[in-house]
């Protein structure tokens, strides 16, 4: 069964545990990263002001495939204090994403 990434980055408060477990979990150096959060912001939108902060995994992310398979959560999505993080199965996410539909979610699909 496939697995991927859910994110509400609309409630990501930018605190970075993602981040830092993350790269404990895989012993990455500082320059790389399998998740990383992106900001954007401040800016002022249709005379709104709007701050996001955007955890992004990169290529090295498998979704934590050992830690799953002992039947724990990925490491992001364990730490994250907001709880954005979702790792579901595949024919999961759409129907997640939709129940989340403030228009805040992103999804990654690992190679």
């Amino acid at each position: 069964m496939r697995y991927g990434m859910l994110i509400d980055y609309g409630l990501c408060t930018g605190c970075k545990s993602c981040e830092v477990s993350c790269r404990k979990e895989k012993g990455l150096t500082l320059e790389e990263w399998g998740i990383l959060v992106e900001q954007i912001g401040p800016k002022r939108l249709a005379g709104e002001w709007e701050w996001d902060f955007v955890p992004v995994p990169s290529r090295l992310c498998d979704l934590c495939e050992e830690r799953r398979a002992e039947g724990k959560k990925a490491a992001c999505e364990l730490h994250c204090l907001a709880q954005v993080i979702e790792i579901l199965p595949l024919e999961d996410l759409g129907r997640r994403m939709a129940e989340l539909d403030h228009g805040k979610v992103n999804c990654f699909l690992p190679r």
